[in-house]
């Protein structure tokens, strides 16, 4: 049955990437466990218009746990308590009457903040730039039997693929690395025969571009896993160290 709830609201605040951050605390009233956490979110921006006061910066887009753009730190978790979603698929039934919520972005010099809690997540642009495609031709499709693929290996590449990009991964690591992201963007393309050609190009040059910009190093303590949304596992990262050795080794 659905309730109401009251709760505190610590919401970070930040005019910029070099501008000094603090928290803002908000008492929330009488708000629905049927309503969604952006939509609460939605909820105290009205209220803070309506007081003539600024409105709290997040980033969203789709809100059906698709795009990745609800990064939100949520008490200590990259998109919040639930597993296996993102922010935008979290409810206030997942919290208590009482609870103190607390807000932040995702922390990590690879995504400096904008404003708020909207952070700039252009590195992973870059890095799907650096080699996150096939140079193929595109035209009009193949017959569905032109390149047998085992069942079992085109499974496993759409799971890869189902990365969202959210940086999620990121957040969770204690180092702020992108080994999960970008071993699963490798990985939908090292399973497939059409990916094969360019292998050992993409695995140094995504690679090279992840350090470049400054992601730190993966330390196996599997938090990226444990708090993806679309759990992607770490099998991911061992395959791209396979293919990064193989690459250099060919050199």
């Amino acid at each position: 049955m659905d309730k109401n709830i009251n709760f505190t609201l610590k919401v970070w605040r930040q005019n910029g990437p070099q501008a000094e951050g603090h928290f803002d605390t908000f008492q929330m009233k009488d708000i629905p466990t049927d309503t969604s956490f952006l939509e609460m979110l939605d909820i105290l921006n009205e209220q803070l218009i309506e007081a003539n006061k600024e409105p709290f910066v997040f980033d969203h887009d789709c809100r059906e746990g698709i795009c990745g753009m609800c990064s939100l730190y949520i008490n200590g978790h990259p998109h919040g308590p639930a597993q296996g979603g993102t922010t935008c698929q979290l409810y206030m039934r997942s919290f208590n009457d009482g609870d103190t919520i607390t807000v932040e972005p995702w922390r990590s010099a690879a995504f400096p903040v904008i404003k708020d809690c909207m952070v700039n997540r252009s590195a992973f642009d870059e890095i799907m730039a650096a080699g996150g495609y096939i140079t193929v031709r595109t035209g009009a499709a193949q017959d569905a039997n032109a390149i047998p693929i085992p069942k079992d290996k085109a499974d496993e590449a759409m799971d890869c693929a189902s990365c969202i990009g959210c940086g999620a991964c990121v957040a969770a690591c204690k180092n702020g690395s992108a080994m999960l992201f970008v071993s699963s963007k490798i990985s939908q393309f090292a399973l497939l025969p059409q990916g094969r050609v360019e292998a050992a190009r993409r695995a140094k040059s995504m690679v090279a571009k992840m350090e470049e910009l400054g992601f730190g190093n993966c330390t196996n303590t599997r938090a990226c896993e444990a708090e993806c949304p679309k759990n992607e596992t770490v099998a991911n990262i061992a395959r791209l160290n396979r293919e990064f050795i193989k690459a250099k080794l060919n050199d």
